[in-house]
Protein backbone atom coordinates (compact mmCIF):
# COMPACT_ATOMS: atom_id res chain seq x y z
CA UNK A 1 0.00 0.00 0.00
CA UNK A 2 1.30 3.39 -1.08
CA UNK A 3 1.05 6.54 0.82
CA UNK A 4 1.04 10.13 -0.67
CA UNK A 5 4.06 12.28 -0.34
CA UNK A 6 3.76 14.64 2.98
CA UNK A 7 3.81 18.14 1.04
CA UNK A 8 5.48 19.29 4.92
CA UNK A 9 8.37 17.17 4.28
CA UNK A 10 8.95 18.83 1.19
CA UNK A 11 8.51 22.81 2.32
CA UNK A 12 10.90 22.15 5.37
CA UNK A 13 13.77 20.16 3.05
CA UNK A 14 13.87 23.67 0.71
CA UNK A 15 17.00 25.80 1.57
CA UNK A 16 15.25 29.29 1.89
CA UNK A 17 18.70 31.28 1.39
CA UNK A 18 18.25 34.04 -1.13
CA UNK A 19 14.59 33.68 -1.13
CA UNK A 20 13.55 37.41 -0.19
CA UNK A 21 11.47 38.03 3.03
CA UNK A 22 8.70 40.36 3.25
CA UNK A 23 7.64 42.66 6.27
CA UNK A 24 4.22 44.38 6.54
CA UNK A 25 3.95 47.79 5.76
CA UNK A 26 2.30 48.22 8.80
CA UNK A 27 4.83 46.97 11.14
CA UNK A 28 7.16 49.57 12.82
CA UNK A 29 11.01 49.80 12.90
CA UNK A 30 11.16 48.14 15.88
CA UNK A 31 12.14 43.88 14.75
CA UNK A 32 8.81 42.48 16.53
CA UNK A 33 7.69 41.27 13.09
CA UNK A 34 6.46 38.44 11.34
CA UNK A 35 8.23 38.02 8.13
CA UNK A 36 6.85 36.17 5.36
CA UNK A 37 9.03 34.16 2.81
CA UNK A 38 7.35 33.14 -0.51
CA UNK A 39 7.86 29.17 -1.25
CA UNK A 40 8.30 27.75 -4.45
CA UNK A 41 4.69 25.88 -5.41
CA UNK A 42 2.61 28.79 -3.25
CA UNK A 43 4.13 27.89 0.54
CA UNK A 44 4.85 30.28 2.72
CA UNK A 45 7.45 30.63 5.55
CA UNK A 46 7.24 32.69 8.96
CA UNK A 47 9.74 34.05 10.94
CA UNK A 48 10.12 35.81 14.00
CA UNK A 49 11.58 38.93 13.57
CA UNK A 50 12.49 39.58 16.93
CA UNK A 51 13.66 35.86 17.86
CA UNK A 52 16.05 34.46 14.60
CA UNK A 53 17.14 32.44 16.44
CA UNK A 54 13.76 30.06 16.18
CA UNK A 55 12.86 28.27 13.36
CA UNK A 56 10.63 29.19 10.89
CA UNK A 57 6.89 27.98 10.62
CA UNK A 58 6.21 26.56 7.08
CA UNK A 59 2.75 26.33 5.87
CA UNK A 60 1.23 24.51 2.27
CA UNK A 61 -0.26 26.61 0.06
CA UNK A 62 -4.36 25.43 0.85
CA UNK A 63 -3.42 26.09 4.63
CA UNK A 64 -1.72 29.51 4.03
CA UNK A 65 -4.87 30.32 2.22
CA UNK A 66 -7.38 28.87 4.84
CA UNK A 67 -5.22 31.36 7.19
CA UNK A 68 -5.62 34.47 5.75
CA UNK A 69 -9.48 33.71 4.80
CA UNK A 70 -9.98 33.25 8.48
CA UNK A 71 -8.02 36.57 9.30
CA UNK A 72 -10.26 38.50 6.68
CA UNK A 73 -13.00 36.86 7.46
CA UNK A 74 -12.68 37.86 12.00
CA UNK A 75 -12.46 34.47 13.04
CA UNK A 76 -9.03 34.65 14.04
Amino acid sequence: MSTAPDPKVDLYALDLTGLPRHKSPYSQNNNNCVEVTYLPGGGVALTDSKRPDRDDQRFTEAEWDAFTKAIREGLL
